[in-house]
């Protein structure tokens, strides 16, 4: 990963950049606040009884290295995490929704995918999370259908019911919007599961940088 700057539609810079241990703190305080508002109510109760507090500080340390954020007037107002060709976890600060910092995120999210050689993203958004899952929509990305991701609690998976998403990354349709029918559903990616989709703010993807403000996170797990 590398630092760019890129400006919100709002006008505002936004320097997104490889998250560092000490953004963990704050990705932690994003993502808890965040998950919670997407997905309360849409994710089994099993799951939402284990993510603590202190499984998002855990986790946000764990994952630094698979972690882009977005800093804007020198605070972290969002990120996201790419594995491979899944993208995950996209969430943005309270403050800043609305302002096009989601879809920055999900744009920056879907360059990376490319730039690991993969032609097609992937994520997974839980069913019940209709903001997310427009967001996603408006941006491009292509409903699969449904699937039972695994999120993992601490006695093992959790299936969360959720919607994959794809979206082609590379080749002539990039820029234009997805393609029909993309790779095979797997309901056991690395951590979009309930997570990735579930609760964008807004703006993910090139086809909307000002994404619609109304979504939380992404990233049922």
């Amino acid at each position: 990963m590398s630092a760019t700057e890129k400006l919100s539609p709002t006008g505002r810079p936004v320097l997104f950049r490889p998250a560092r241990p000490a953004d963990a703190p704050e990705v932690a305080r994003i993502w808890l606040h965040s998950w919670r508002d997407g997905h309360l109510g849409h994710v089994p109760e099993e799951l939402a009884a284990v993510r603590t507090p202190e499984s998002f500080a855990t986790r946000a340390a764990e994952r630094v290295g698979d972690t882009l954020v977005a800093v804007v007037d020198g605070a972290v107002a969002g990120f996201v995490m790419v594995v491979a060709e899944e993208v995950e976890q996209v969430y943005v600060a309270a403050p800043h929704r609305g302002t096009g910092v989601a879809g920055l995120l999900l744009t920056e999210a879907e360059r990376l995918v490319r730039e690991g050689g993969h032609r097609r993203a992937w994520l997974v958004a839980a069913e019940g999370n209709a903001r997310a899952r427009r967001f996603y929509e408006r941006q491009g990305w292509v409903d699969e259908g449904r699937v039972d991701h695994p999120a993992q609690g601490p006695d093992g998976p959790i299936p969360v019911p959720c919607h994959r998403y794809t979206k082609e990354v590379s080749g002539p349709t990039a820029d234009s919007g997805p393609e029909s029918g993309s790779g095979p559903a797997s309901a056991s990616a690395s951590g979009s599961g309930p997570g990735a989709a579930s609760g964008t703010d807004s703006g993910p993807g090139p086809a909307s940088a000002s994404g619609s403000g109304s979504v939380f996170g992404s990233g049922p797990t």
